[in-house]
């Protein structure tokens, strides 16, 4: 749903509500009852869903999720000049989505997953303005990243099923599958977002034009 078309609901129940006071009379008829049914209730609830809608897209946005002054590391943090950063890697290569990438990957994939990234969303917003504000290397996750995360796009793909490194042990990559082994253990991914590395870092912001 995008802001014009909210905008443009907006404006139509506006004009309608100011149409139904403005002329009371108009609600005597039956066509007039019909209008101001509309007008004061199917309307304004048609434009709350498509504000909420376009504001929840919204949400999910790379760009929204590094509004806040403690995140600036971390989008920074997506342009390491070195394929061994996790999220540099997958940001620079396109794996996912450079204007959704931070929803890519901290949004679980259950059914309710999106739910509970609102409502982490929220808690986050409430830290912002009423809590403590961490320092950004002091950030953590509220559990640990989970394997499915990470499966939910590379499970079967040939890059991934042939590295040798998931075949160290004939248990590895069940393991890996399993969740029984982090694909952030130590010497796996383990490197990540890594912003106290910044000062010292080469960056990479796209190909020279």
């Amino acid at each position: 749903m995008s802001l014009s078309i909210v905008l443009t609901l907006t404006g139509m129940a506006v004009a309608l509500a100011l149409v139904i006071v403005l002329r009371r009379g108009i609600s005597r008829s039956r066509e007039g009852k019909i209008l101001a049914f509309a007008a004061l209730a199917i309307l304004p609830a048609v434009t709350i869903w498509a504000g909420f809608e376009e504001h929840l897209d919204r949400a999910t946005s790379t760009t929204f999720c590094l509004s806040c002054h403690v995140m600036e590391d971390y989008g920074k943090s997506l342009h390491y000049d070195d394929k061994s950063y996790l999220a540099a890697a997958h940001f620079e290569n396109h794996f996912v989505p450079s204007d959704h990438a931070c929803y890519t990957c901290h949004t679980d994939y259950a059914m309710f997953g999106g739910v509970k990234a609102k409502i982490r969303g929220l808690r986050h917003i409430y830290i912002e303005y009423f809590g403590t504000i961490p320092k950004p290397a002091d950030i953590k996750l509220y559990s640990p990243f989970p394997n499915e995360t990470c499966l939910h796009c590379h499970l079967g793909a040939r890059k991934f099923e042939e590295v040798a490194g998931h075949h160290r042990t004939p248990e590895t990559m069940s393991d890996i599958k399993s969740g029984r082994t982090s694909c952030l253990s130590a010497g796996c991914h383990d490197i990540v977002h890594e912003v106290g590395d910044l000062p010292d870092s080469k960056m990479w912001y796209g190909a020279s034009q």
